[in-house]
């Protein structure tokens, strides 16, 4: 009767535990509905109203960077048709820099 009595227990507590595991499970899965439907409002009242806006002022700075990065092409071309030598010189120059640093900065392990 004692093996009974310590069965029906184990067999009660494994039952109050997975009543109360589901119930707090329960409560964080409504927790993060909440928050997900509270991020969702948030992001539509944002961007539902003022999307064109927002739209407009992310196409003018992809086309302010676009434009930038033209002009730096274009310089740096008519550098090297200019002075070809001096290019070289600063291309070499700054492989030779990341070489050695690459060597300073390396473990004794790949020695």
């Amino acid at each position: 009767m004692r093996n009974r009595d310590i069965e029906s227990h184990i067999r009660d507590t494994a039952e109050r535990a997975g009543e109360r595991a589901r119930h707090y499970a329960d409560d964080a899965a409504s927790s993060a509905q909440g928050l997900l439907e509270r991020g969702r409002r948030r992001i539509n009242e944002r961007l539902g109203k003022r999307s064109q806006s927002y739209g407009r002022q992310l196409s003018h700075v992809a086309e302010d960077l676009a434009d930038e990065a033209n002009y730096h092409y274009r310089r740096l071309r008519r550098q090297v048709n200019r002075h070809p030598a001096a290019t070289v010189a600063i291309v070499a120059g700054t492989i030779g820099a990341f070489l050695l640093l690459r060597r300073a900065f390396r473990s004794d392990d790949e020695d």
